[in-house]
């Protein structure tokens, strides 16, 4: 890429599944000094032009056609709304025409092929990833990552979990995440192993590869390890396997002790977001095991935690509070939102998480809630307001509001109430076309609510509660509801 003048500080955005090239995008993008835009290819085609243009990346690279989307076309659509973007690279097999601004990848390659390079030396605190995470409003947030932030943390993570040369990880949780991109990809780079990719995750093939290639890692978020248990073969001897990351989401007891007697021996529970490049705490083979089980571990060397108060005051252990961060792994800020930042600072340097914690005597980190009313689902965070708006601006919708139901299998299911305007004809399934339109599909409610009117509440948090009791209480039924 940098024949086509791709330059120290660029942006580059790389919006492809767990393939190889994703890979060694990354990788060039690091020779080169330029930032990547890791980017989930399931984006709405809003969501997808709102973080090249905010990132104000140069080249994009992406895939020719995937789940049934031909993004060749989806990007000339939006070049001319992008005036940074120069380049468009595209992964494909087709034999296709291009103009002066979109290339394949395998040509670049075979362009570089032979030619001298010498690779620039970066600081430290030089940015290499902007990761988009939603924001509470709904406008994602772009989350500046440094070369310093992302080595350290996983080499960090690297040593907590023992890796050698002759592990080898399953990568199936997604390159474009946080959790891939740094638990999978630089902890193998950091300790010199090996890297099994699966395009997306699906609990049998994940079994296959395990067995396939000696696949001694395997991360994942929850819903992941409830799904690869419910095969007949999770049972089975898997002999190869001996540790892993579960993250993104609340971990049972029951879950843990499950995966650890039937797949991953020493599998680790780890806490982290994706400011923090992610992990703050993980669990030890040497924990006592209740520790092991009921709390997130401790904190990596290097990483400081706080409980703060309500007044922002430190709270003494064993006290539930807001948890705050400070260490290597904490982010520079979010991309050209400098009062953003500011807020989620403390003034000595602590990055307020949004979660409620208690430190025990023991130094051990217990996740008790969280302060925000963020929905997580399958490992995904999903913030209600962006979905509240969305469904408020369909004509037949007077007023909604989401949160999020238990589900065994993905933690949580996203669930839109909603009351239609009198006399309206709407469907649940009309409502959720509607949404597929603006949302990626992770954030489009799988259950659908009519209501009358919504319960009374003191403010829109105690409206929120009482809202999720009268759901709770109907029962907790997959599928939606019609107006009546």
């Amino acid at each position: 890429m940098s024949h086509l003048g791709v330059e120290r500080g660029d942006r580059i955005a790389i919006d492809l599944p767990n393939w190889p090239e994703f890979v060694i995008s990354t990788l060039a993008a690091a020779e080169l000094g330029t930032t990547i835009v890791p980017l989930n290819p399931a984006y709405s085609p809003r969501e997808l032009q709102f973080m090249l243009r905010n990132s104000e990346s140069v080249v994009a690279i992406t895939a020719e056609e995937y789940d049934g989307v031909d993004f060749l076309q989806l990007f000339e659509t939006m070049l001319v709304d992008l005036p940074d973007l120069q380049y468009l690279v595209t992964v494909g097999e087709e034999d296709l025409w291009y103009d002066d601004r979109i290339f394949q990848f395998e040509d670049l390659v075979a362009a570089g092929r032979g030619r001298e390079f010498e690779p620039l030396e970066v600081e430290p605190d030089e940015p290499f990833a902007i990761q988009y995470t939603p924001g509470t409003e709904g406008t994602p947030k772009g989350v500046v990552l440094s070369h310093d932030n992302l080595v350290r943390t996983a080499t960090a993570t690297a040593e907590a979990l023992g890796l050698g040369r002759d592990d080898i990880t399953l990568c199936s949780v997604p390159l474009y995440h946080i959790f891939g991109l740094s638990a999978a990809l630089m902890t193998t780079l950091a300790s010199g192993s090996s890297l099994v990719l699966q395009d997306r995750f699906d609990a049998g093939e994940a079994l296959d590869l395990i067995e396939r290639h000696g696949v001694t890692v395997f991360h994942g978020v929850p819903t992941m390890f409830v799904m690869a248990l419910r095969e007949p073969r999770a049972r089975l001897e898997l002999g190869s396997l001996r540790t892993g990351i579960v993250a993104g989401a609340p971990v049972s007891e029951s879950l843990a002790r499950d995966v650890r007697e039937s797949l991953v021996p020493e599998l680790e529970i780890a806490y982290g977001l994706t400011e923090t490049s992610p992990t703050v705490s993980i669990t030890s083979p040497v924990d006592p095991p209740a520790k092991r089980v009921q709390t997130v571990g401790r904190p990596l060397a290097g990483v400081e935690l706080r409980v703060l108060g309500e007044g922002g005051e430190t709270l003494p252990p064993e006290s539930v509070g807001e948890l705050a961060v400070r260490g290597f792994n904490v982010m520079k800020g979010y991309f050209r939102q400098p009062t953003l930042t500011r807020n989620v600072q403390t003034d000595d340097g602590f990055l307020k998480t949004g979660d409620l914690a208690m430190i025990d005597p023991d130094g051990y980190l217990h996740i008790v809630g969280r302060s925000s009313d963020v929905i997580i689902r399958g490992g995904y965070n999903v913030h209600p307001r962006e979905i509240e708006a969305l469904l408020r601006s369909h004509p037949a919708v007077d007023d909604a509001a989401v949160l999020g139901v238990p589900n065994e299998v993905l933690g949580e299911l996203v669930c839109g109430c909603v009351i239609p305007v009198e006399g309206a004809l709407i469907t649940a399934d009309e409502l959720r076309d509607y949404c597929y339109e603006s949302l990626a599909e992770y954030k489009v409610p799988d259950v659908i609510r009519f209501m009358e009117r919504f319960p009374e509440g003191t403010d829109e948090r105690a409206r929120r509660v009482e809202l999720a009791r009268a759901v709770r209480g109907e029962g907790e039924k997959s599928g939606s509801s019609e107006p009546g």
